[in-house]
């Protein structure tokens, strides 16, 4: 039998967000700081050689560069404010949240509630903070080496290292605010404006390269239906559930009498969502941003990450395909999807899972469930970020859009008009309980004159 909810929600109309006033300043105030984010991304770090550093990104366009440039929506290539882009912060947050899971006091501090979480978030901005300056004084330096600075010395680089750090911090704040304020996830809009804003210019560049002759018409058509196909693939099983059966006894709450029910717990194949898939990308473009501005000469680990960590290679592909899977069993399990706390709300609301005892066997039986869902969820998050990333290896591909990009935009579109619906549910819940209020006072008032 289809609830009331279900009801509404499936004759939700679009129509409804000429209404919600609310929902319309949310957007606009996302629209907003994501347009202040955009246009950070053309303001230049004082005392770089433009032209020299644009001559630089032609030549490594279809390596780390490309990739870099990407993620910070060509930020990179041009030496802006947002160079270092949001990934020194999530790069923190993944750090912060493996100490979490391993050290009793920031555990402690987890389940102390909204303080707790505040002091948490504290500290991964402290951690934001150090990781922006290793990072930004290494592609000072590394600026300097490849002769990109038109004055170089101590005072280009504390300089660079504070534009820089300053233009990350701006970011983070920007992102929470978005989250707060605005509609959809903070951080991950940030990084899908920066994919999408240069996608045009990377087309452009791709049909360019089959006009003249770089790549095939086989070439241009297999990447053309290999996106497509991973697109629709992405989009099916970002909307696959499991569910799981629940039963709901007759209960008393107050004066009323609920009947008993039968209802189900869905869980989607890949909880964790693009969470894995960010994760994976920032570890990994951590030590590959310094190899980028390092010199051609470069040995011991700068030299042997240059080498084998870069796109096409075989220990690229294994470190980025196992950091996706970890990240997808840790964040679903600790963050997304505990077990623990999903049970202690369904024991509390009175439900339980046929068969299986309220409590600890509840719990145990939802993780044992999670965790083989994991097992296809996390192999399709790995297969739909590595295959195009081998295939664009083997086709030379002048730009980089593989699976992760796909992955971060089709995922981030799907949550964001997923939260929309929600919104505009819940106005229209607001103007029916209106409604009602109206009518009970509009009864009261003709029994009065009566």
């Amino acid at each position: 039998m289809v609830s009331a909810a279900e009801q509404m929600a499936a004759n939700l109309s679009w129509g409804t967000l000429g209404k919600a006033k609310d929902l319309q300043s949310r957007i606009f105030f996302a629209l907003l700081l994501l347009v202040v984010y955009r246009m950070g991304t053309y303001i230049p770090v004082p005392g770089v050689d433009a032209d020299q550093l644009r001559v630089f990104f032609e030549q490594n366009s279809q390596g780390i560069g490309g990739m870099l440039n990407m993620f910070t929506g060509g930020a990179v290539g041009r030496m802006a404010v947002f160079a270092l882009g949001i990934m020194p912060y999530i790069t923190s947050s993944i750090i912060m949240q493996l100490l979490t899971s391993m050290v009793p006091y920031l555990e402690q501090l987890k389940k102390e509630g909204e303080q707790g979480r505040q002091k948490v978030n504290q500290y991964t901005r402290y951690g934001t903070v150090v990781l922006a300056f290793f990072q930004s004084w290494g592609i000072a330096v590394g600026i300097e080496s490849q002769g990109l600075a038109s004055d170089p010395g101590l005072f280009f680089r504390v300089s660079c290292v504070v534009t820089l750090v300053g233009g990350t911090m701006l970011l983070m704040w920007l992102g929470e605010q978005i989250t707060q304020r605005g509609i959809g996830n903070g951080i991950s809009l940030i990084i899908f404006v920066g994919i999408v804003a240069e996608l045009p210019g990377a087309l452009g560049q791709f049909f360019a390269s089959g006009r003249s002759g770089a790549l095939s018409a086989f070439a241009i058509i297999s990447l053309i239906v290999v996106v497509v196909g991973v697109i629709a693939f992405v989009v099916f099983v970002e909307r696959a559930l499991r569910k799981i059966p629940l039963q709901y006894p007759r209960r008393q709450v107050g004066m009323k009498i609920f009947e008993g029910e039968n209802s189900n717990l869905p869980v989607k194949l890949n909880p964790a969502g693009v969470i894995p898939a960010i994760f994976a990308s920032s570890l990994l473009l951590l030590p590959t941003t310094l190899t980028t501005f390092a010199s051609q000469d470069s040995t011991g680990f700068v030299g042997f990450i240059a080498a084998y960590l870069g796109p096409g290679q075989l220990l690229y592909y294994i470190f980025f395909g196992g950091m996706i899977v970890f990240f997808a069993y840790f964040y679903t399990l600790n963050v997304s999807f505990k077990p623990e706390d999903v049970s202690e709300n369904i024991k509390k609301q009175g439900g339980f899972v046929p068969g299986i005892r309220p409590g600890p066997k509840t719990a145990i039986y939802l993780e044992y469930v999670v965790v083989r869902i994991l097992v296809v969820g996390s192999i399709y998050l790995a297969a739909v970020c590595l295959l195009p990333e081998f295939l664009r290896a083997q086709l030379n591909v002048p730009f980089y859009f593989g699976g992760t990009s796909v992955l971060i935009v089709v995922s981030v579109t799907l949550d964001t008009v997923a939260q929309l619906q929600s919104h505009l549910l819940a106005h229209q819940y607001e103007g029916l309980i209106e409604k009602s209020r109206l009518g009970r006072k509009n009864k009261r008032q003709g029994r009065f004159r009566r």
